[in-house]
């Protein structure tokens, strides 16, 4: 018998919804073969069954959030005993909820024959269009919503984050209404009615210079990471200044071709991937991880790339980054990037990273000292490559320079072991030479 769990797709995710059963109890599913699916607060995406056989019982319903590591369902590996037994037990659960719906309209509800309760039991019994999110859910719970009143904008009618957002934006604002135009303060005005007057105008004004809506599951894990990781490690940043010129000049020769052949775009960043690449290989230590009084040394290399989301980020990882040329790492960051926005990420995609790249740059900044994502030792921040006027043999030249922060934890690695990683990225961008396809 081989249990099957709601897996973590991410380090800041901690549960997920089960959207839908792609197998029935009692049906065979091969090893690696999609099983079900779930959604998250980051990633939409198909689980693969861990083992072949017989899907002998399933745990947790469709639409249902549980936490990661949550049994969700036993596959009997050898499918004889499951298959039989498997029946009777949907004929005795058919048999269980046949009564269920009969009891319910009993004249007992109607003896008590209060008006709000029947009135308010349909309304949340209406589920919204579409399976919901973690984040749509945790929201509705925290602020006590009714889901059914919220029309859903997002495919299939499905309500997202936004439009809980809207709904909640609109709440405050009745609510702030709603103290002026009470009858019991219509009364008092009769004696004191020059000092009626003053007290009104400034009401109205303050509750709209404020806006309360709750923190989203998504940013209060990502809070929650990054405080643990200040709190773990002794953060310290060193930030060099690269001549990317040399890369410059390979991408502009090459950047038409990319685009023709491959459709899409070639960038800088799988160029300083490449350089942190043949850095780890020298220095092994900044590609290594601390367990208590431990040092673990990877022998893969495993870059993950921060990908920015709507209201949030994730850290995709490019297994075997050591293995792939400038070609490979620009197709595996285009097709993390584009399946972290559209939520297709799988499980193992998202974990087992030992180094990590952040490209601020993309966005203008210059300069940032990035909080190192836990249990790794080091993140790279990429500013954005302007051309810059710089001293070259006494004469100033137009170059293309390029800030590079490395956040290292100083429990591990000390100034002197950073500044030398940071000098080899360097050495390679600015003496590039390899080809690009």
């Amino acid at each position: 018998m081989t249990d099957v769990v709601m897996p973590q797709m991410g380090e800041s995710i901690v549960e997920g919804t089960l959207t839908k059963w792609l197998k029935k109890p009692g049906e065979h599913v091969e090893r690696d073969e999609p099983l079900f699916e779930i959604s998250t607060d980051k990633v939409d995406t198909e689980i693969p069954s861990p083992a072949a056989g017989t899907l002998s019982e399933v745990m947790v319903e469709e639409g249902k959030t549980v936490g990661i590591n949550t049994v969700v369902a036993r596959i009997e590996e050898n499918g004889a005993g499951a298959t039989a037994a498997k029946p009777p037990a949907q004929a005795a659960a058919a048999a269980a909820t046949s009564p269920e719906p009969a009891p319910e309209p009993t004249p007992v509800v109607e003896a008590a024959a209060p008006a709000p309760p029947p009135a308010e039991e349909p309304a949340p019994a209406a589920e919204p269009a579409g399976p919901l999110s973690p984040l749509v859910r945790k929201l509705a719970r925290e602020n006590n919503i009714d889901l059914s009143r919220i029309k859903g904008t997002g495919a299939g009618g499905r309500i997202t984050k936004q439009d809980v957002e809207s709904y909640l934006a609109q709440k405050p604002a009745a609510a702030a209404a709603e103290p002026v135009r009470p009858p019991a303060l219509q009364p008092a005005p009769v004696a004191p009615a020059a000092a009626a007057p003053a007290p009104a105008p400034l009401a109205p004004t303050h509750p709209a210079k404020t806006r309360v809506e709750p923190l989203s599951t998504m940013r209060s894990k990502i809070a929650e990471h990054m405080v643990l990781s200040k709190r773990t490690s002794a953060h310290v940043t060193t930030i060099h200044r690269v001549d990317m010129t040399a890369v410059a000049q390979m991408r502009a020769r090459n950047k038409a071709a990319f685009q023709t052949n491959y459709g899409f775009n070639l960038t800088y960043l799988p160029f300083i991937t490449r350089a942190v690449v043949v850095a780890l290989r020298q220095f092994p230590l900044l590609n290594a991880s601390l367990d208590g009084n431990n040092i673990i040394y990877h022998n893969e290399i495993n870059i993950g790339i921060a990908v920015a989301l709507e209201n949030g980020l994730i850290v995709p990882v490019i297994r075997g980054a050591d293995e792939k040329n400038v070609l490979g790492l620009q197709r595996a960051v285009v097709d993390l990037a584009a399946r972290a926005r559209s939520r297709q990420l799988k499980p193992d995609e998202v974990l087992g990273g030992t180094f990590s790249i952040t490209n601020f740059g993309s966005f203008g900044s210059l300069v940032g000292t990035p909080i190192i994502n836990q249990p790794q030792v080091a993140i790279l921040g990429v500013g954005t490559v302007d051309k810059t006027p710089v001293v070259i043999n006494d004469a100033i030249a137009i170059r293309s320079i390029c800030h590079l922060s490395l956040s290292f934890d100083h429990r591990l690695i000390d100034g002197a072991l950073a500044d030398q990683f940071m000098s080899k990225i360097k050495q390679v961008l600015e003496g590039w030479t390899e080809e690009v396809q």
